[in-house]
Order: structure tokens, then sequence, then C-alpha cells
């Protein structure tokens, strides 16, 4: 099952003055909230890294305990049902209290696009925004020649580790030196290229396994190894 946090809050980008108005506090380099839903018997506990990272809980306020059925897609029951409405209301109430809309799920998948519009003056189009599947892939593309030097979607992790886990992930494709290719796909967020040729373009994973640093050094080689109109 997918997280509620992640189906209500994708694409939204949280901004701070609004959440310490919310009623959030900040503790070390973590925001979090606790509130109380369904008329009290319930307690939501939200965690935001200054990553935009969010991690939820909720508790039984009864019990005191976390309400685990939350979790679990073979609970359907009208009650737990009840409880999920309810909590992904509340989280859809903080949402439009505390945060803006970006392109991109993933806070790493924003932060990039960002960087490559200082670097390049260049954002995203979005190709294939008509269709239910694929309107959320973002390509950017050279002002010269239109050709792409990378593109960003958002897949299932089971397309790049074939394991069966079909939580949404953003992954950046970019191109690369057919000689650089063996070494980098050894690097842990590295997988051959999805849906693109896998000798000369890579798929990167935006999950923060690798700091943007890197993935930027990448994306300067892809803009420069598709530059020719050739």
């Amino acid at each position: 099952m997918i997280p509620i946090e992640e189906t209500v809050l994708s694409r939204k980008r949280w901004i701070e003055s609004k959440m310490l108005a919310y009623g959030f506090h900040k503790a070390n380099k973590t925001y979090i909230l606790e509130k109380p839903f369904l008329d009290g018997d319930f307690k939501a506990i939200l965690s935001v890294t200054l990553k935009g990272q969010v991690m939820g809980k909720v508790i039984d306020s009864m019990t005191q305990d976390e309400y685990y059925q939350l979790r679990q897609e073979a609970a359907n029951g009208p009650y737990v049902n009840k409880v999920r409405s309810a909590y992904a209301a509340l989280l859809t109430d903080i949402a439009n209290a505390c945060c803006g809309d970006v392109l991109f799920a993933s806070p790493q998948a924003n932060r990039l696009t960002q960087a490559i519009l200082k670097r390049f003056q260049v954002n995203p189009d979005f190709p294939w925004e008509h269709s239910a599947r694929y309107q959320s892939y973002g390509a950017f593309r050279h002002r010269s020649n239109r050709k792409w030097f990378a593109l960003i979607m958002n897949v299932t992790r089971d397309v790049l580790n074939k394991d069966g886990n079909t939580s949404p992930i953003d992954i950046l494709n970019v191109k690369i030196s057919p000689a650089q290719g063996e070494e980098l796909r050894k690097t842990p967020g590295i997988y051959p290229a999805y849906h693109m040729n896998h000798k000369t373009w890579i798929s990167v994973v935006l999950d923060e396994t690798l700091p943007d640093e890197k993935i930027l050094e990448l994306i300067d080689t892809s803009y420069q190894l598709t530059t020719t109109s050739a």
C-alpha cells in the first residue's frame, strides 16, 4: 500500500513560515506537528525533514499505541477506512496551509530542477501531459537543438530492482559516455536506463541516495554529450 502521506503530499513544497504558523515546531533538523483528529480519538504526528521528506504516525488516543491497521492493505473494514479518510483529510488541510505546488514528487527532483534552471536557463516540458500514465514525465531540452539532456520520471521501484516493490519513486535519466557505463552502474542509486539505451543512458534514483552535487555532475556531462545537433 502506498503511504497516505505520499499520496496526499506528492508534488508539494514545504514553506517554513507557513509550517510554523500552522503549529509545527522545529527540533534539531526536523519540523514536528502533533494534531488530534476524529474528535480526539486519534492523534497524527508528522515529521518533516529540511529536505522535505515526511514521516507520519497515527496514534490511538485510548491505547496510546500506533494505529497499525492504517497501513495494512488487508484491513478494509468501515472503521479503518473512516480513520484513513479522516487522516487523509487532515493531511490535505495541512498541505493547503503549509505547502506550495511543485513539478515533481520528490524534494530532490525539485531541487535539481531549480539547479538546472540556474545553470542552463531551462525548465522542463511535459510531452505526455495528456497521458494519465506519463503526464508527470518532465524533459529538459537544449534551447538550441531541442534534444533531451535529462528526463525525470515517476515510476515504481520494481522497474529498476525487479523485486515487486510498487512504491513510486522519481528517477532521472541522463546520457553518459559508454566508457563510463560499467563503473557508474556499480554505484548505489544508479541503474541501467529505464526505457532508454542502456549503453549510453543511466537512471538515477532521486531519493537522496546520491547527493545533488554528484547528480549535477552527471547532468553536466549529459548536457555536453547532447550539445551537437547531429
